[in-house]
C-alpha cells in the first residue's frame, strides 16, 4: 500500500468515527452552489481540517466541511467546497475526497460546477448535464503510481459519466419540469478566464461548456468504479461570446440565483439513482 493509500484509510477512518451510517451517494458542490448542503437532515459537518490529508479549499464560493446526513431518504456526503489545480495542488491532491468518499462505500457521485457557457444556445441559468469531457488541464489525477486497491493502471474512460443515470435523470427532470440541457464540459487550467481564440478552438472540438474542475474528480471517481453524473450550472457566457467581462463575483452572483433550483435537480437525482 502507497503512503498515499494510506493517509486516503486515516481520512476515512477520522469520518467513521464521527458518523452513525455510511453515505450511499456523494455530492460536490461547485463555486456558490451551497444551497444543496442546506437541505441535508440530521446533518454532522465535519471541518476538512479534523479529516487527515484533506486540502483545503482557499477560493470564495466554496465551504471546507465534509456534510454527512439524510437527503431524500438516503444518507449522502456532501462536500461543501472544492480544491483546483490552479491552487497549487497536484490533481491527485485535488481528487482525495473522491478517493475518502470511495473507502467510505460510496457508488455514485455526484459534482456540480459553475461553468462558462460555449454553446451559444445557453445562457446564465442553465443546467447542463455532463455528458463527457474534454480534459485540456495539461494534468491527470492518475499521473504516479497505480492506486492497484482502487483501479487498474490504464482504466477504462468510455462512459464517464454513466448514461444509465443520465437517462434517468433527464427524464425525471422532464416530468419535474426542470429544463435540462446536455453536453460536453472542457476543463482548463485557470486561474485566468480563457481567451476568445481558446473558446473559438473549444466549440471547435465539440465544447458546450468550460470551466477549471471536475475533470480530475470524475476520472478518480470512474478509476474507483463509481457512477458518477455530472451538472454544470451556466453561471456566464464564455469569453468573445458577449461583450461582457468575466469576473468570479458574476460567477457567485449568478450561481446563488440559479442555486435553489439545481438543489430540487439534486434531490431528484439522489431520488431516482
Amino acid at each position: 500500500m502507497t503512503e498515499y493509500e494510506k493517509t486516503i484509510e486515516r481520512a476515512a477512518d477520522a469520518v467513521r468515527a464521527k458518523i452513525n451510517a455510511l453515505p450511499e451517494a456523494a455530492l460536490i458542490l461547485g463555486s456558490g452552489l451551497g444551497d444543496a448542503a442546506s437541505r441535508v437532515e440530521d446533518a454532522v459537518r465535519i471541518p476538512y481540517r479534523d479529516v487527515p490529508g484533506m486540502p483545503l479549499p482557499s477560493v470564495s464560493g466554496h465551504g471546507g466541511q465534509i456534510i454527512i446526513g439524510r437527503l431524500c431518504g438516503r444518507t449522502v456526503a456532501v462536500l461543501d467546497g472544492r480544491v483546483h489545480y490552479y491552487e497549487g495542488y497536484s490533481q491527485r491532491e485535488v481528487a482525495f475526497p473522491v478517493r475518502v468518499t470511495s473507502r467510505l462505500g460510496v457508488k455514485t457521485l455526484i459534482i456540480t460546477n459553475a461553468a462558462g457557457g460555449i454553446n451559444t444556445s445557453f445562457k446564465p441559468g442553465t443546467l447542463m448535464l455532463i455528458s463527457d469531457h474534454i480534459n485540456m488541464s495539461g494534468g491527470n489525477p492518475l499521473i504516479g503510481e497505480n492506486l492497484d486497491s482502487f483501479g487498474p493502471r490504464f482504466p477504462d474512460m468510455s462512459a464517464v459519466y454513466t448514461p444509465e443515470l443520465r437517462a434517468r435523470l433527464k427524464e425525471a427532470a422532464k416530468e419535474e419540469g426542470i429544463e435540462l440541457a446536455e453536453g460536453v464540459y472542457v476543463m482548463y487550467s485557470g486561474p485566468n478566464y480563457e481567451t476568445p481564440a481558446e473558446i473559438r478552438f473549444f466549440r471547435t472540438i465539440g465544447g458546450d461548456a468550460v470551466g477549471m474542475s471536475t475533470v480530475p474528480e470524475a476520472i478518480a471517481a470512474a478509476h474507483c468504479g463509481m457512477r458518477v453524473v455530472g451538472i454544470s450550472c451556466i453561471t456566464n457566457m464564455a469569453a468573445g461570446t458577449s461583450d461582457r467581462r468575466l469576473s468570479h463575483a458574476e460567477v457567485l452572483e449568478s450561481a446563488a440565483m440559479v442555486s435553489e433550483k439545481l438543489g430540487r435537480l439534486v434531490e431528484i437525482a439522489i431520488r431516482r439513482l
